[in-house]
């Protein structure tokens, strides 16, 4: 009853102040939105004829960044944006990716590490390279990389090890090829 009598009185009030209010209309109807000054096209529309590209993974994306080639008798070849070692010693099992701009692996995974080797009953078996590729994938996942080159050695590739290391991978949803490079003409 209360409440009914004030918004009555301020109405009243609001009905001396402003005609429009006389209506049942509250103070946020009458309220207006201030406009905004229409954008100039030509400064939305204006690049920076020196433009320099600060991400340089998106150009190894979209397969335009330059894939170092090499020369033909090098093994294994240099052509790509990341490449995938996977070895194996007695002891342990070692996974690493490499960037083609550096000899120093941007991500790597091993038995060695003590968060893989407490789950593992053995560091050197089927189970540990699955293991090891799982949680190279989720890796991979967090740093933005989904496409490397892997060529396992030939000699090597058909054993169990190597298979459910790259079936592990493969499930994390990393890609084992890269795409071709896109030459434009000049």
């Amino acid at each position: 009853m209360f409440l009914s009598g004030v918004s009555r009185s301020v109405r009243l009030l609001l009905a001396h102040i402003h005609p429009a209010a006389a209506t049942n209309q509250t103070a946020r109807c009458l309220s207006q939105a201030a406009s905004q000054p229409e954008p100039i096209a030509d400064e939305n529309e204006a690049v920076n004829p020196t433009f320099v590209n600060r991400n340089p993974r998106n150009l190894e994306q979209m397969a335009l960044a330059v894939k170092d080639r090499g020369w033909k008798t090098v093994w294994p070849h240099r052509e790509f944006y990341h490449r995938l070692v996977f070895s194996r010693t007695q002891h342990h099992v070692t996974a690493e990716v490499f960037s083609s701009s550096s000899p120093v692996p941007v991500l790597s995974c091993s038995t060695k590490e003590w968060a893989v080797k407490k789950e593992l009953a053995s560091t050197n078996c089927v189970a540990a390279c699955q293991a090891v590729g799982e949680v190279l994938a989720h890796r991979c996942h967090q740093a933005g990389i989904t496409r490397m080159v892997y060529k396992a050695i030939p000699w090597t590739y058909r054993s169990d090890a190597v298979q459910s290391f790259r079936a592990a991978i493969k499930n994390g949803g990393i890609t084992l090829s890269e795409p071709r490079r896109k030459y434009f003409g000049t």
